[in-house]
């Protein structure tokens, strides 16, 4: 519980146990098996156990957790080399985990994480939940440093002149938008197939030719999520065909009154304009063919006009474009201005009183705490100045520009007590956000804010509901494409660019495909709190038509995606979807290493370490023998001394996945030659193929692979890096899931009812 751990922090309890007992016998085996490379003379990987004292675990904790690891997934000792019997090693491992965990629950160390910067995603979920604001803010801002595997690490979310600057920008434009001014200039924001959002896109643009906002009577078209700012006028042009070709079509505009507020706009082709006798016939030339093309607003279809295209085709779109606003009429009635305004002055006398109101109510959730007069009272004379200028709405406007880059918007600070190197309590609006920067990726909502105000997130069972009912809310989504996003590398699949020569299949509309399906299946496992292990062996996934066909799965149709039950084994998993295969390999074909190296460091949490200098590449190894398969390339590399102990681990593992080819399509030869997928693990457990794969590591592999998985939540979590200390933390979560089969709900309520995340120790 955690006021044992705090008790225990501030040395109020006794330590518990006395690991002496069992030193001695453990030291000699140390001695016989580990000491003749780890000396003090070879220092073996910088590594010396010589004269080490295992009666003084908590002297060595950091030196003592490296070895748990290495003897726990059998890197140590290395093969080839005397090892212990079975037993006596499984003796060996059960009593140094528990003399660590035993030191750990005696002295609990819940860290000490950085003060954090909002990061561009927690920016663009605290705009939008602040000020009920659909736009992506975050787009605007500088890509954030990474570490430690994601980009939301205090240490590295560093702050420069140039970034506060941008920050001022920003407000500036979000705070127009949140009003409404009506000063806001025209623009035009062009949408291209391989272009990202333009620059007044709320959300992140999509535009495909397949997608889940298309109506399922379209046989394709593209979509957008636009963020109008104002009641005006706009004009939504579509340009069809080659640029370059003298023919093209002329381009289909509509300048149209919109109101004001996000919206979905998108260019469809009807499915009954598809007809199949119009399809290209064997022998004859291709033909032009006229199709049916509907713009439409919010589903509804607002103009049809007809393209032309080569019979067996659709017409190409080659860009999408919405211009304005245009003879405004006025600032709408937004989601976000009926957030702000929460009170309407009735004349001037009124006006002071109820700016106050708004800021109030504004900065309450914007600083995710109680406010105080100190707190408003900048605000205030930011709005009295502007309301000088230009009335009570724009004095608004400014304020709302002087929170956006407010240190308390843009930084979560956790205050330190006066004693010195102590364990704390996190106070309950910091519970709170820490919960839900974790869960949302955002700032806390009206109700978890309250139970933090009011102490109330104390109570395990008030906290345990609260995560439960965080997990239900869309806006969980954001566990997905942020800890998922990173930690699977779902986000890299956007800026990878396979060869086209080599993958003349792979299409934008495959890249989105791929990502979406790994995210509909990690959203799947959390919602359904189904065990960790199935993200590796699970027997369904999710397909439409473009990545069904890809995957040789057939009778599956349209853009739309749905649960399908795989009868394949070697395609069901992680391991079987093409997005992880496409991002862990070269433009133009596979790597053995990539992705051995991967899963090593991702999934089962043994990272080898890097290359030396010296080391020739793969190419370098392998002059005149451009014909051997990748497996005797490999053999033919792995030969340098240089590269074999680390090669040894990575390869087998690379092989047992090479039945996919760079793109993640099924493959049974590789340079001529049949592909041959077996291959073993670092403790000798032999596979053979994806299938083979995915059986060892939830095997024999099953506790390291799950733990791999609760170090990557508390990492995210925490927002730092663990460290040595955190691992009894790691190994108390995993033994509170009785089944063994490691729930992904239980193990994240579990990383939030643990020390590391209620508690912080103060410095020094």
């Amino acid at each position: 519980m955690l006021w044992v751990a705090l008790a225990l922090c501030v040395g109020i309890v006794e330590p518990f146990g006395d690991a002496q007992s069992q030193a001695t016998s453990n030291q000699a085996l140390v001695k016989r098996y580990c000491v003749g490379c780890h000396n003090n003379q070879l220092k073996t990987a910088g590594v010396t156990l010589q004269g080490l004292d295992l009666s003084a675990v908590a002297d060595r904790g950091e030196l003592l957790e490296r070895v748990l690891r290495k003897v726990k997934t059998g890197q140590m000792p290395p093969a080839g080399l005397p090892r212990p019997d079975a037993a006596a090693g499984k003796d060996f491992r059960d009593w140094l985990e528990g003399a660590l965990d035993a030191e750990g629950a005696a002295h609990p160390n819940p860290g000490r994480p950085a003060i954090h910067r909002l990061n561009r995603a927690e920016y663009s979920n605290a705009v939008r939940d602040t000020f009920d604001l659909e736009y992506d803010a975050g787009a605007l801002l500088p890509v954030d440093d990474s570490g430690y595997g994601f980009d939301n690490i205090g240490d590295v979310l560093s702050v420069s002149p140039a970034l506060l600057d941008r920050y001022l920008s920003v407000a500036r434009k979000i705070s127009r938008l949140v009003i409404g001014d009506p000063s806001i200039k025209p623009v035009e924001d062009a949408f291209e197939p391989r272009r990202p959002a333009g620059r007044n896109a709320p959300v992140p643009g999509r535009l495909e030719w397949v997608s889940d906002d298309l109506p399922f009577n379209s046989a394709g078209g593209v979509s957008v999520r636009y963020y109008f700012p104002l009641d005006a006028e706009y004009v939504l042009r579509v340009n069809f065909g080659d640029p370059n070709s003298p023919t093209r079509q002329a381009p289909f505009e509509l300048r149209i009154p919109i109101k004001a507020g996000p919206r979905t706009v998108g260019v469809t082709f009807p499915r009954e304009s598809v007809r199949p006798e119009l399809s290209l016939i064997a022998g004859r030339p291709p033909e032009p063919v006229s199709f049916a093309v509907d713009l439409r607003l919010d589903g509804a279809s607002l103009k049809r006009t007809t393209a032309s295209a080569t019979a067996g085709t659709l017409p190409r779109i080659n860009d999408f474009s919405i211009a304005g606003p245009y003879n405004v009429t006025g600032p709408g009635d937004t989601p976000s201005r009926r957030k702000v305004f929460v009170c309407r002055p009735t004349g001037p006398s009124d006006e002071a009183g109820c700016a106050h109101r708004i800021l109030a109510t504004l900065t309450r959730q914007a600083y995710r705490r109680p406010v105080t007069d100190a707190d408003l009272r900048p605000l205030v004379a930011f709005y009295q100045q502007a309301h000088a200028k230009g009335g009570f709405e724009y004095g608004i406007q400014k304020a709302v520009e002087a929170i956006l880059v407010s240190p308390d918007f843009l930084f979560r600070v956790e205050s330190d007590p006066k004693t010195p190197d102590s364990c704390h309590p996190l106070r309950g609006v910091e519970l709170a956000s820490r919960l839900s920067f974790f869960l949302w990726s955002s700032i806390p909502d009206d109700e978890l804010l309250d139970l933090g105000v009011a102490g109330k997130l104390s109570n395990p069972a008030v906290l345990k509901q609260q995560v439960e009912r965080m997990l239900d809310d869309p806006k969980s989504s954001a566990l997905v494409t942020n800890f998922a996003g990173q930690w699977l590398y779902i986000r890299n699949l956007a800026t990878v660019k396979p060869d086209p020569v080599v993958f003349a299949d792979f299409d934008e509309s495959l890249r989105w495909s791929m990502q979406r399906e790994t995210e509909l299946f990690f959203e799947s496992i959390v919602r359904e709190n189904r065990s960790a292990l199935e993200l590796l062996t699970a027997n369904y996934t999710f397909l439409n038509e473009r990545l069904a066909k890809h995957y040789g799965i057939p009778d599956i149709y349209g853009s739309q995606f749905r649960r399908i039950v795989l009868e394949d084994t070697d395609r069901g998993g992680l391991l079987g979807q093409a997005s992880l295969l496409t991002v862990t390999s070269p433009p133009n074909r596979t790597s053995v290493v990539q992705r051995g190296k991967w899963v090593l460091e991702n999934l089962l949490g043994a990272p080898p370490p890097p290359p030396p200098p010296d080391v020739p590449p793969l190419d370098a190894t392998t002059k005149g023998s451009h014909s051997l398969s990748l497996r005797a390339a490999l053999e033919q590399h792995r030969a340098s001394p240089g590269c074999a102990g680390c090669h040894a681990a990575m390869d087998p593992i690379g092989f047992a996945l090479e039945n996919y080819d760079g793109i993640g399509h099924w493959r049974t030869k590789d340079g001529g030659s049949a592909i041959d997928a077996s291959g073993k693990l670092p403790d000798g457990t032999a596979f053979n193929g994806p299938s083979g794969l995915k059986q060892a590591m939830t095997g024999s592999k099953r506790e390291e692979f799950a733990s791999t998985v609760v170090e990557k939540l508390l990492t995210y979590a925490l927002g730092r890096g663990l460290e040595y200390y955190d691992q009894p933390t790691v190994r108390a979560i995993l033994r509170q899931s009785n089944s063994g089969d490691y729930p992904m709900r239980d193990l994240i309520t579990a990383v939030v009812m643990s020390t590391p995340f209620q508690m912080r120790r103060s410095g020094q």
